[in-house]
Order: C-alpha cells, then sequence, then structure tokens
C-alpha cells in the first residue's frame, strides 16, 4: 500500500474550496508611495478577486508588499463557507490589531464573503476593521480607502447583477508563471439549502466573452501555458448580448452577436491555441450537459477531469439540501462522462458529513456512492451551519459533533482507498505533464498534472516550469503519481 493522505492534502488541491490562506508574495518597488499587502482565504475566486483588487489600486499609487509589517494597508479576503474559515479571519485580525498599534495609521480591510455576510458588524465586532467590501465593490477600493484615511469607517456591501470586472486585467499574485485563472462568471442562482454563497456574492451572471478570450490569448502571450476557467457553477454560464438568459445558443438578431453558453465557450478557449491547457471549476451536475463533454472529449487541450460536486449519497438528504437532483440521476450522469470521456477521466467531489437528521444508513449511502463512481479526490468536511442559510432557518442542526467527526473520517479512509485505487492505474502508462515547478519536497524533482489533474513527481534533469514532457509512472502513492520522463 502506498502512504495515506489527510483531508488537508485533498483540500490543497481544490479549485474553488480551498482552506488555504494566499499572501501576496511579489515585492514591487516601483516609487509609488503606498505598500499593499493582501491575504486570501477560502477558494480560487477569491484568490482570482484579490488580483483584481491589485490591479485597481497599483491604479491608485499602490505598491506590493510581501512583508506584512512594511504594508500601508492590509486587505484580508475572506470566505463564509464554514464557520472554521470564519475564525482563522478573527485570529488573523487580533495579529493586525497588533501591527496597528505599532503603526496607527495602518489601514485593515475586510473584503470577500465574510465582509458580504456580516457588513457594519465587523466594525462593531472587531474595532481594528477600518473598510468593509463585499464582492461586488472593489472598484470602490480607492475612495473607501480614502475615507479611511479621512479617520471614518468606510462600509459598501452593495451586490450588483451586472459587475463582472471584465474590463481589468488581473495582476498575478503568487503565480508559477505557468497556470493562472481567470474568472468567467460571478455569482449563483442556486440555493442549497446549506450554502451561503448566493447570499454573499449575489446573483448569476455571465462576463463578455470576448473579454475572457482577450485575457486567455494574453495570459498565453505572456508565457502561462494552462488557464482555469472560474466560476460558482461555470456549466451555467449563458451570457446574452441584451443582459437577458437563453436556453439556447443563437443569434441577437439587434447586434448580431451570439448567446454564448459555456460549451461554445470552452472551445473559443481551446482555439486560442493547442498548447494552452484549458481547466474548469466548478460544476454543478444539474448544468453540465452532454454539448459539454462532446466539447472536452474534441479538444486534446481541454484537461479530461470534472469536479462534479454530490455532496451526500442519499436521495433523501439530496432533498433537504435542495440539490435539485436524486442519487440515481446523478449516478446517471457520471455514466454519461464515462461514456463520452473514458474511464481515465479524472472525477472530484465535495462530501459534507452530519447534514441535518443525517441517518447511519444514509451515511453508509454515501460511502457506497463513493465507491460506485471512484472518486479520484475528494473535498471533505463536517457540516457547519451558516446563519442565514435555508438550512439554518428550517432544519436542526441535530448530528452530534463527535458523530459528524466519525462519519467524516470514514469519508476520508474511503476516499484515501481510491485514490490510492485510480492511482495505481496509471502505474506503466505514460502521461503529458504541464510542469509547473519544483517537487515540494526535493529542488533534484520537478512536478506537474497531467490531464485527469493528478500531481505526477520525475527527476529534473534539464527540464523547466512550462515545459510539457512526457512521464511514464512506476509507482504512486494515494496522493502522487511517481515517474521518470521519456522520449
Amino acid at each position: 500500500m502506498g502512504e495515506l493522505i489527510s483531508d488537508i492534502d485533498f483540500i490543497d488541491r481544490s479549485a474553488m474550496e480551498a482552506s488555504e490562506t494566499i499572501p501576496i508574495s511579489v515585492e514591487e518597488n516601483t516609487g509609488k508611495t503606498k505598500k499593499l499587502y493582501i491575504e486570501s482565504y477560502g477558494c480560487q475566486m477569491n484568490f482570482s478577486d484579490s488580483e483584481i483588487v491589485t490591479s485597481i489600486l497599483k491604479k491608485e499609487g499602490f505598491d506590493t508588499t510581501s512583508n506584512i509589517e512594511n504594508a500601508d494597508v492590509i486587505f484580508i479576503n475572506t470566505c463564509s463557507i464554514r464557520e472554521k474559515a470564519e475564525q482563522r479571519v478573527r485570529k488573523r485580525l487580533q495579529y493586525f490589531k497588533v501591527l496597528k498599534i505599532k503603526k496607527p495609521d495602518l489601514t485593515v480591510g475586510v473584503l470577500g464573503c465574510m465582509a458580504e455576510r456580516l457588513k457594519t458588524k465587523l466594525l462593531e465586532e472587531e474595532e481594528i476593521v477600518d473598510i468593509v467590501a463585499g464582492p461586488d465593490a472593489y472598484r470602490d477600493l480607492p475612495n473607501l480607502i480614502n475615507q479611511a484615511d479621512d479617520g471614518l469607517k468606510a462600509v459598501n456591501t452593495f451586490l450588483s447583477r451586472e459587475e463582472t470586472y471584465a474590463d481589468i486585467n488581473p495582476i498575478r499574485l503568487n503565480s508559477n508563471g505557468v497556470t493562472a485563472f481567470i474568472s468567467i462568471m460571478r455569482g449563483c442562482d442556486n440555493m442549497c439549502s446549506f450554502c451561503v454563497v448566493p447570499y454573499t456574492r449575489g446573483r448569476e451572471r455571465s462576463r463578455d466573452p470576448s473579454s475572457i478570450i482577450y485575457e486567455a490569448k494574453r495570459i498565453f502571450d505572456q508565457g502561462y501555458r494552462e488557464v482555469t476557467l472560474l466560476g460558482q457553477n461555470v456549466d451555467s454560464y449563458n451570457w446574452d448580448p441584451q443582459g437577458g438568459k437563453h436556453e439556447t445558443s443563437s443569434i441577437d438578431k439587434r447586434t448580431g452577436k451570439a448567446h454564448i453558453k459555456f460549451a461554445q465557450l470552452l472551445e473559443m478557449v481551446a482555439k486560442i491555441d493547442p498548447e494552452l491547457r484549458v481547466r474548469f471549476s466548478t460544476s454543478h451536475p444539474k448544468d453540465i450537459t452532454d454539448d459539454v463533454l462532446f466539447t472536452i472529449n474534441k479538444y486534446e487541450n481541454i484537461c479530461k477531469h470534472i469536479h462534479l460536486p454530490v455532496q451526500s449519497g442519499s436521495s433523501r438528504i439530496l432533498g433537504l439540501m435542495k440539490r435539485t437532483y436524486d442519487r440515481e440521476w446523478y449516478l446517471k450522469k457520471v455514466r454519461r462522462i464515462r461514456e463520452i470521456l473514458g474511464n481515465d477521466c479524472g472525477i472530484s467531489s465535495d462530501m459534507i458529513a452530519g447534514f441535518c437528521s443525517e441517518t447511519d444508513g444514509e451515511h453508509k449511502e454515501t460511502l457506497s456512492l463513493m465507491d460506485y463512481v471512484k472518486y479520484d479526490f475528494s473535498y471533505m468536511f463536517v457540516y457547519s451551519e451558516r446563519p442565514g442559510t435555508l438550512a439554518a432557518k428550517k432544519f436542526a442542526d441535530d448530528i452530534p459533533e463527535q458523530v459528524k467527526k466519525k462519519r467524516l473520517q470514514e469519508i476520508i479512509e474511503k476516499q484515501q482507498a481510491l485514490s490510492l485505487e485510480r492511482n495505481y492505474r496509471d502505474v506503466n502508462k505514460v502521461h503529458r505533464v504541464l510542469i509547473e515547478g519544483y517537487s515540494k519536497r526535493s529542488n533534484d524533482h520537478l512536478q506537474g498534472r497531467n490531464s485527469a489533474n493528478k500531481v505526477i513527481v520525475f527527476p529534473k534533469k534539464n527540464y523547466k516550469k512550462g515545459m510539457y514532457v512526457s512521464v511514464l509512472v512506476e509507482s504512486c502513492t494515494a496522493a502522487t503519481l511517481i515517474g521518470i520522463t521519456v522520449t
């Protein structure tokens, strides 16, 4: 047996639900008078938003700093999807309080989902906070900073039905120079009973496809070789030049422009260059269509990996969660993915242990569903009640914490075994790998990912990041494939 991996190992690879902190790593000294330090918690959408914030403030006279003690403005971009994420932010704010005692002119701002959820309460609860700005208010940050400089508390948590930041070129932060994220839409129209996102990020709206293609081309010209298209539910991308929604792609008679759905957008990005890899996240099972699957299959540079969150294997629990599908419908969708894309297509998922009223039998249904699908990896959490959600209003959070943790551990152990099983299938096969940098454990080895989003480690030799190489996998653990390059 290979080594086992913890839930943290799985979380680190999440595109949309990571619980990590991402600070700025670039020190800029272009002669500007003010320094910005920003940290991002939570999903990659927050990471992408921090790049937008940095771009906005760079035009307003800010350089970035990797040393928090040199900052004039500190922003913390927050997540509200679980209570633990908010607790981490509050602890971090206490550290900022110490910094502010040393540097009274320091401005501290809370951005993102936690800012949107709590609004002015943050100013009352955390006296250290000077600025509170929701995800749709980042253009207003220069004005909010000016208010804070004048000694005022500044708040903007207005949720927009139009804002997509399509005209802003993000400043790539903490970048490896190889992979980049492109936000293609904002907000969410699904009302899953456990989820706070519709309340913190507003209604769903899609970004103009021409701006997405422009950004992707620009990224490729700068040397990046992989883009991930981001959205709360990317498969529901549906751009209409008139601002409405249409069930099918069509032509607007007045403008002559097409209504673009996700399959068409995916193809447009893939056509930029065959050397540009394309990924996307996250997919809601109800929205991913055969058109999307056939488009993935058509283009070699669209990666064969789909993140398809199930949350629970029980139809009753899925109903309480308002997920709009039941167990059998989800399994039918998985079978369709396998039919069109084959058994080597990577499939990952999200799992919630201990949702309201979940029985032991329903928990076992989740385990049996995992056995059927055989996920390559999953992001696994205990249920965390979020204030204001439908579940918090209608259902009792009645599963004891120790039971939640026990069920979560069983899910983790199941996924570890499945990940190892799936990785064994890749041994003795050659994979095309895009090199992303050094291995975490040794500078004598490089690492990258294959099409199925699996990490592959191999000897460095004379290869460099950004190159494509063919790697023969010789062994594996549950988390990693290990191999050698071949000609």
